[in-house]
């Protein structure tokens, strides 16, 4: 007899399926869980968390029924209902809770058909990396074999686009950039890049991917004293905050809406003083909003107990970053066109390639050399449900079946005007804003209707030593998506202080899909369900079909046997961003050929410094910021301040190698410098 246990890693949000031969130890030491039993070997899934026993739970066949044995300090829950120390039959599609994973059970069929039932492979949307926009790709062996992406960023505009399956053209070898055979090698010659006859431009400090986090590093480099002629910035954007903006507004996060970030998360003002509060405040108050200014001064002083957490509003970030960019020079230092790879060089330094679309539909391709290179390409995908992406890769129907970060106005069009029922997916702070929108329309129209389907129950909150994140309707809730603590003092400096299997457990402890506490979210859910508009249901989706005009999902629960069809016009899938890095064509590349490590999370193995210490050639140096270095030193790195403090230790690390003209931001320098932010003069 075989299982499947089907759960999302608590940290990247990965879906897991391995499958095991009955019985089944669970535990978080493979050491302390047993390998035998009764004469049957024992297989052993190790779940790593402080809150998970060295032996957690035994999963067998006890009388004929499959059943699970609760060995643990802390309980499992099954099904939302805690058990400790006592046994109980499970079944297909039942959930269980074991410290901060959430798994689903699933019984293997045996048939001469169909000799095992696997479940489908996970799926995400991915950036196109010539376009940067969303683009749906799905082939047959994709769907067979590979868990590739459904919908991607195109590659040569950065804009999101969804494509239907189409025959691949033939490879024109003649082309092709950069040339394989040139960039085979482990170091190219300065001498064979000059032979292409292709435009080799020089530079001392270059960045790629011109997003939030190369803008921040650009910006703190500039104020350690680099000039902006030295700095070059490769971009598919002309806005550091195009894709992210464009994000925004498709995930119903208007300009004048406020995103999950704090008040000295500043992408424009490294020191973070003053902050998006302090700046709202003085602005309203001399606009004559004198209570509107002091409440903004009031959060800050006394989130997150007596008031809600204060957040920025997108447009205010936005334009100050538009002051900065002008500020430092961004404009000048910024270069259109798509990163194709990069190696290093045997004059000990690197080989940018990258090409240049051009009003023809063709590229014009480029060599860019540099000392030191700065890496932060971003999220290279939106992730899509397995169950969600076979609808639509059978159908065609891109409009009933959505992603809560493609364009999607459409249903909320249809909704106003003739109402109808949604189902959302995800509960994370995506899924709050979703439920947001929809609670705007439904005051005009209260014909719509809001299922919010879930895996399983949330019994509890994470646990992290003393501490517990509150739960509140199947809501876990936290000001941001990582603990505060983590930005500073002693839980960074502990999670630094770790090995990388350390980390792994730290993180996967601290994380996990979580909200914003805002009132206004959770009275919306309070006054939903009260009125019956709003309604929540568990269980694992087996397919969604269409079936009269509407869409159909068969879900299987554990709480009773069989399937239950679940009826609706709409669904919006608000799972989230992916981040593996083989979903970046650059990244991809660079960790096959150069063998780069990657730490437990399948992310860039980095340095405290962020350094990436395989790619150095000679006192040449490549570091990494952003998600693609989640599981190093840094827990939030995919945040405002964590790219910033990203690009602070890069700069520390620049100037104890010397690097030109760049020195430490401290002391007169960093006053000297702040004064020169305030006043809006040049670094």
């Amino acid at each position: 007899m075989q299982i499947q246990l089907t759960w999302e890693d608590p940290v990247t949000g990965e879906l897991r399926q391995p499958v095991f031969n009955i019985p089944l130890a669970l535990g978080r030491e493979i050491g302390q869980m047993p390998t035998n039993l009764d004469g049957q070997q024992v297989s052993r899934a190790v779940f790593r968390s402080e809150e998970i026993s060295r032996f957690h739970a035994l999963i067998g066949l006890v009388n004929g029924q499959i059943s699970i044995a609760d060995r643990s300090a802390n309980g499992t829950f099954v099904n939302g209902q805690k058990m400790h120390r006592t046994s109980q039959p499970i079944a297909s599609g039942d959930t269980l809770q074991i410290g901060p994973y959430n798994v689903t059970i699933g019984l293997l069929v045996t048939t001469a058909a169909n000799p095992t039932k696997i479940l489908t492979p996970e799926s995400t949307i991915i950036f196109n990396p010539n376009t940067n926009i969303l683009s749906s790709q799905v082939s047959e062996s994709q769907k067979n074999t590979d868990p590739s992406p459904a919908i991607s960023f195109n590659p040569d505009t950065d804009s999101l686009a969804t494509n239907l399956p189409q025959i691949p053209p033939i490879p024109n070898t003649v082309t092709a950039f950069p040339p394989p055979d040139l960039f085979a090698a482990d170091r190219v010659s300065i001498e064979s890049l000059h032979a292409t006859g292709k435009q080799i431009q020089e530079t001392t400090y270059a960045a790629i991917g011109g997003g939030m986090g190369t803008f921040v590093w650009v910006d703190t480099i500039r104020i350690a004293g680099v000039p902006k002629e030295q700095i070059a910035v490769i971009s598919l954007e002309n806005k550091p905050y195009g894709r992210y903006q464009r994000l925004c507004q498709n995930s119903q996060i208007p300009p004048h809406e406020r995103i999950r970030s704090g008040s000295d998360s500043c992408p424009d003002n490294i020191w973070g003083w003053p902050g998006y509060a302090q700046r709202e405040a003085v602005k309203k108050i001399i606009s004559g909003q004198f209570g509107s200014g002091l409440k903004h001064w009031w959060q800050v002083f006394s989130e997150p107990v007596f008031a809600d957490t204060y957040t920025p509003q997108a447009q205010n970030v936005f334009a100050s970053m538009d002051r900065e960019a002008k500020r430092i020079g961004w404009a000048e230092i910024l270069n259109y066109g798509r990163v194709r790879g990069i190696r290093k060089t045997d004059d000990g330094r690197y080989a940018i390639a990258y090409s240049v679309p051009t009003p023809n539909s063709s590229s014009e391709h480029r060599f860019l050399l540099a000392k030191y290179i700065h890496l932060a390409t971003g999220y290279p995908a939106i992730r899509f449900l397995p169950d969600l992406q076979e609808y639509r890769a059978k159908t065609g129907d891109f409009k009933s079946v959505v992603n809560a970060y493609e364009e999607h106005e459409h249903v909320y069009e249809h909704l106003a005007r003739q109402g109808g029922i949604v189902i959302v997916r995800g509960r994370g702070i995506v899924a709050s804003r979703i439920l947001q929108r929809l609670h705007e329309i439904r005051r005009s129209s209260n014909q719509i209707n809001i299922i919010h389907l879930m895996q399983s129950p949330k019994p509890q909150g994470n646990k992290f030593g003393f501490a517990q994140r509150y739960v509140e309707n199947q809501w876990e809730f936290q000001p941001y998506n990582w603990p505060k603590g983590t930005w500073g003092g002693d839980m960074r400096a502990i999670l630094e202080a770790a090995t990388p299997q350390g980390r792994y457990e730290i993180l996967t402890a601290l994380g996990g899909t979580t909200t914003a506490s805002r009132q206004d979210w959770r009275q919306i859910v309070k006054t939903g369900m009260q009125a019956g508009w709003y309604t929540i249901k568990f269980g694992q989706v087996e397919r969604v079909e269409r079936q009269n005009g509407k869409l159909i999902t068969y879900i299987k629960s554990g709480n009773y046997e069989g399937i239950e069809k679940i009826k609706a016009d709409f669904i919006i899938d608000s799972t989230g961003l992916e981040a593996k890095p083989k979903d970046n064509p650059l990244l991809d590349d660079l960790i096959t050929h150069y063998n780069l490590l990657l730490n437990p999370f399948g992310r860039l193995h980095v340095a405290n410094d962020f350094e990436i210490v395989e790619m150095r050639n000679d006192k040449a140096r490549i570091y990494a910021a952003g998600v693609m270095t989640l599981g190093g030193p840094y827990a939030p790195v995919d945040t405002f301040l964590g790219l910033q403090y990203a690009a602070h230790r890069s700069a520390e690390g620049l100037a104890r190698a010397k690097a030109p003209k760049i020195h430490h931001i401290e002391g007169i320098l960093s006053l000297w410098q702040w004064l020169k932010w305030a006043t809006n003069q040049s670094p």
